[in-house]
Protein backbone atom coordinates (compact mmCIF):
# COMPACT_ATOMS: atom_id res chain seq x y z
CA UNK A 1 0.00 0.00 0.00
CA UNK A 2 1.39 3.54 -1.02
CA UNK A 3 1.74 6.54 1.11
CA UNK A 4 -1.03 8.34 0.01
CA UNK A 5 -3.10 5.23 0.01
CA UNK A 6 -2.34 4.51 3.95
CA UNK A 7 -3.34 8.20 4.72
CA UNK A 8 -6.65 8.05 2.67
CA UNK A 9 -7.21 4.95 4.98
CA UNK A 10 -6.38 6.62 8.15
CA UNK A 11 -8.24 9.21 7.50
CA UNK A 12 -11.22 7.01 6.78
CA UNK A 13 -10.91 5.43 9.62
CA UNK A 14 -10.85 8.28 12.22
CA UNK A 15 -13.21 10.74 10.48
CA UNK A 16 -16.51 9.16 11.58
CA UNK A 17 -14.92 8.73 14.95
CA UNK A 18 -14.25 12.80 15.95
CA UNK A 19 -16.30 15.94 16.02
CA UNK A 20 -14.48 17.83 14.03
CA UNK A 21 -13.68 15.81 10.79
CA UNK A 22 -12.38 19.10 9.27
CA UNK A 23 -9.35 19.40 11.40
CA UNK A 24 -8.07 16.01 10.97
CA UNK A 25 -4.44 16.09 9.61
CA UNK A 26 -1.93 13.58 8.78
CA UNK A 27 1.81 14.14 8.40
CA UNK A 28 4.05 11.92 7.10
CA UNK A 29 7.70 11.44 8.20
CA UNK A 30 10.08 8.47 6.24
CA UNK A 31 13.54 7.60 7.11
CA UNK A 32 15.58 4.59 6.36
CA UNK A 33 13.69 2.02 8.72
CA UNK A 34 9.97 3.70 9.40
CA UNK A 35 7.56 5.50 8.36
CA UNK A 36 5.90 7.61 10.42
CA UNK A 37 2.55 8.88 10.37
CA UNK A 38 1.07 12.12 13.05
CA UNK A 39 -1.97 12.17 13.88
CA UNK A 40 -3.73 15.61 14.71
CA UNK A 41 -7.29 16.33 15.92
CA UNK A 42 -9.52 18.96 17.90
CA UNK A 43 -8.31 18.63 21.20
CA UNK A 44 -11.94 17.61 22.13
CA UNK A 45 -11.78 14.60 19.79
CA UNK A 46 -8.50 13.00 21.34
CA UNK A 47 -10.31 11.13 23.54
CA UNK A 48 -12.51 9.99 21.31
CA UNK A 49 -9.76 8.67 19.34
CA UNK A 50 -7.59 7.04 22.55
CA UNK A 51 -10.59 4.93 23.86
CA UNK A 52 -10.50 3.83 26.78
CA UNK A 53 -7.57 2.37 28.30
CA UNK A 54 -6.12 2.80 24.79
CA UNK A 55 -8.50 0.36 23.35
CA UNK A 56 -9.66 2.45 20.03
CA UNK A 57 -5.87 4.19 19.04
CA UNK A 58 -4.62 0.06 19.24
CA UNK A 59 -6.82 -1.09 17.14
CA UNK A 60 -6.58 2.06 14.97
CA UNK A 61 -2.53 0.83 14.85
CA UNK A 62 -3.67 -2.52 14.54
CA UNK A 63 -5.50 -1.87 10.98
CA UNK A 64 -2.41 0.46 9.65
CA UNK A 65 0.17 -1.76 10.83
CA UNK A 66 -1.68 -4.68 9.00
CA UNK A 67 -2.13 -2.33 5.56
CA UNK A 68 1.95 -1.65 5.80
CA UNK A 69 3.22 -4.97 5.80
CA UNK A 70 4.17 -5.19 2.33
CA UNK A 71 6.49 -2.22 3.34
CA UNK A 72 9.93 -2.79 4.17
CA UNK A 73 9.53 -0.21 6.60
CA UNK A 74 8.41 -0.03 10.21
CA UNK A 75 5.02 1.74 10.34
CA UNK A 76 4.34 3.76 13.80
CA UNK A 77 1.20 6.23 14.22
CA UNK A 78 1.37 8.91 16.87
CA UNK A 79 -1.01 11.31 17.91
CA UNK A 80 0.33 14.91 17.84
CA UNK A 81 -1.69 16.12 21.41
Amino acid sequence: MNVDKMKELIETIVKPLVDHPEEVSIIETTDERNITYLLSVNREDIGKIIGKQGRVIKAIRTVVYAAGTSHNKRIHLEINE
